[in-house]
Parts: C-alpha cells; sequence; structure tokens
C-alpha cells in the first residue's frame, strides 16, 4: 500500500525538531487545500469564484474572488502552524503570526486564476522558510532569503484529482487526495525529470516583445527535424504555472517566462519568492534546472516579498542550452546559415 503523506513526512523529519516543525506545517497546508478543492467543486466552474473583483493583490494583479477564498484558507492554516511569519501573493505585507516560532511561508495561493472560468487546472504554491534570530525584529528580512535556504516547498493542484508535489529536500515526490482514505498517499516517489526535452511551454503570442536570445532558441525549436535541432517539438502552454510543472515533471520538457519589451516585464511576471523558488527547489531535487535565464534562480536574493524574475526550468540539458543562448546566439555550433530558413513567426 503507499505511504501517507504522514507517514511520508514522519519519516523525513525524524526526531529533527525544526523538520517536525516543518512536518506538521505541510500537514495543515494539506487540510487547506481540500477545503480550497472542496469550494471549487461547490462551485462548478465558478462564475463567482472567477469574478474579478475591484482590487488588486500584493504583486499588483487584478484579484478573483477566489484567490482570496484561498489566501484565507492558508492563513487560516499558517495561524495553526508553528508559523512566524506569512508572507502571500494577495497581502502587501507579510503578516506577523507568532514571532518566536522557527518558519515562515511564502505562498501563492491561487496560481493560474485567469483559468478558473474555464475549469482548466489552478494550484496553490508555497514555500517554507526558516527564521532566525536576526529575523524576528525585522519581519521582511526573512523574505530576502536565497531560495537555498529553503526547508520545504511544494504545490498543489486542482484538476481532475487534487495533488500535491513536495519536496523537503530529499527528492521530489507526488502525493493524491484520497477522499475515501480521508488525506493524500503517495503516487510517485523520487521523481527524475527525463533528460531530454520533446516540448517548451511559453507564451508565444509575446514573441515580438522577446530578446532576440529567446526568439533564436523558439525559432530552432521550430524548425523542427530540418533544423538545428534535428527533431520536432511539441508546444505546450497551460496558462497555470502548476499544470505546466507537473506535466515537465512527467514526461520532461522546458518552461520559459522570460523578461521581455513591454512596459513592467522587463524582468518577467512571476514571483521569485512563492512561484520561481519553490517551483525551482522541486525542479532540481528532481533532477532538472531553473535559472532566471542565465544565473541559477535558487541562489538570487530577493530584493523583497513581491519581486518578479524571469523563470526557465525543466529538463536540465535544454535549460543549459537556453543559457548557452542568453550568453551568445552566434557561437553555437549548431546554428548556420543551412538553417536560416523563415520561422513561424519570423517575417
Amino acid at each position: 500500500m503507499p505511504s501517507s503523506l504522514d507517514a511520508y513526512l514522519g519519516s523525513a523529519s525524524g526526531q529533527d525538531p525544526l523538520r517536525q516543525k516543518v512536518a506538521d506545517t505541510v500537514r495543515h497546508l494539506a487540510a487547506a487545500a481540500v477545503k480550497v478543492r472542496n469550494t471549487i467543486i461547490a462551485g462548478g466552474s465558478g462564475e463567482s469564484l472567477g469574478a474579478s473583483r475591484d482590487a488588486t493583490n500584493g504583486g499588483g494583479d487584478v484579484q478573483k474572488e477566489l484567490d482570496v477564498v484561498a489566501d484565507r484558507a492558508f492563513l487560516d492554516a499558517a495561524k495553526a502552524a508553528p508559523i512566524a511569519f506569512f508572507g502571500s501573493e494577495e497581502q502587501d505585507e507579510a503578516v506577523v503570526l507568532k514571532p518566536g516560532e522557527a518558519l515562515a511561508i511564502a505562498i501563492d495561493p491561487l496560481d493560474g486564476s485567469s483559468n478558473i472560468e474555464t475549469n482548466v487546472s489552478i494550484g496553490t504554491i508555497f514555500s517554507i522558510l526558516p527564521v532566525e534570530e536576526a529575523h524576528q525584529a525585522d519581519p521582511k528580512s526573512v523574505f530576502t532569503q536565497p531560495g537555498s535556504r529553503q526547508l520545504a516547498a511544494g504545490f498543489f493542484i486542482y484538476g481532475p484529482q487534487l495533488l500535491l508535489v513536495l519536496t523537503v529536500g530529499n527528492g521530489t515526490h507526488v502525493f493524491i487526495f484520497k477522499p475515501g482514505f480521508g488525506g493524500f498517499v503517495e503516487l510517485t516517489g523520487s521523481v527524475t525529470i527525463a533528460d531530454r526535452a520533446k516540448e517548451f511551454a511559453i507564451n508565444a503570442s509575446n514573441y515580438r516583445h522577446w530578446d532576440p536570445q529567446i526568439r533564436s532558441y523558439i525559432d530552432d525549436c521550430l524548425a523542427g527535424t530540418e533544423g538545428p535541432r534535428e527533431r520536432d517539438f511539441n508546444m505546450r502552454w497551460v496558462g497555470s504555472m502548476v499544470a505546466d510543472c507537473y506535466r515537465i515533471l512527467v514526461r520532461g520538457g522546458i518552461f520559459l517566462y522570460p523578461g521581455d519589451g513591454r512596459q513592467g516585464y522587463q524582468k518577467g511576471r512571476l514571483r521569485l519568492l512563492y512561484e520561481a523558488n519553490p517551483v525551482a527547489f522541486c525542479v532540481e531535487q528532481a533532477g532538472g534546472a531553473a535559472t532566471d535565464g542565465v544565473n541559477r534562480i535558487l541562489d538570487i536574493v530577493p530584493e523583497g516579498l513581491h519581486v518578479r524574475t524571469p523563470l526557465v526550468f525543466g529538463s536540465k540539458r535544454e535549460v543549459e542550452r537556453v543559457g548557452r543562448y542568453m550568453a551568445d546566439p552566434s557561437a553555437l555550433s549548431e546554428r548556420s546559415p543551412l538553417f536560416g530558413k523563415r520561422s513561424l513567426f519570423r517575417a
């Protein structure tokens, strides 16, 4: 019989008091995710849940009703857990809960909220960070730690199944919610991302705004067997990063959300602390890689709770290839005038 989430967390934390608090926190987050899932089911396709509010969140995006519902559910979970500080996409500033506790949460309560009305998979992304003595007097400083200091991270997917992708630093594991069991059980242990990519995920409608290096990379993928990559690629773009990430965990591939030339998009649109960092931790623990195009995501020091970053993650060799394009696309040995045909997008 597959291991339960509770049993897995107990085994992973052992007798370490800090790890036991991490395990307790994940249990509370899992319970909150079930509540959010039940709300989504009760709301059907969600005309009200997907309705826009006359407000924006801490990241500057328009809030949907379900954004607020999910934020409340996970804030309540954090209050019940050993959490000192709660940093959410839906809050302007970090919320102080129990200053003496040893953990902080950075969370996107509802990823992919533009898909609520269309019944496409959405999710919750979270990062659990240590709180040290120096952070107690200044909650903001907790959220200036690089992602390499994460104690645990993961995401829930609200789709045909309720899934939890989780890492506590010893591999990436997938758990599925079983209503009959009353909790999560392990679906996949020690996920390994395929080294060779056959799919890429990017919002191609922004092609005209990208830097030349990103255009060149995508052009070469689109050229297929006749181009320098000498194989065909499929393109995927869900609009919910949790869904794109899970697909890559299952069958490999690469995800790109680069910065571009539009006002406000120069550093991308994804948030470093509660989107890029937890995904990068999960991806690296599954043998993949995650960068901002050049630099390792988990090495970047955040400037604040809502700071944005470009993000490239997935199959390690493919992410490294993007890095070479960003450094100097003309130096790539496989690029030559032989493959200088017009692409689908180039005039």
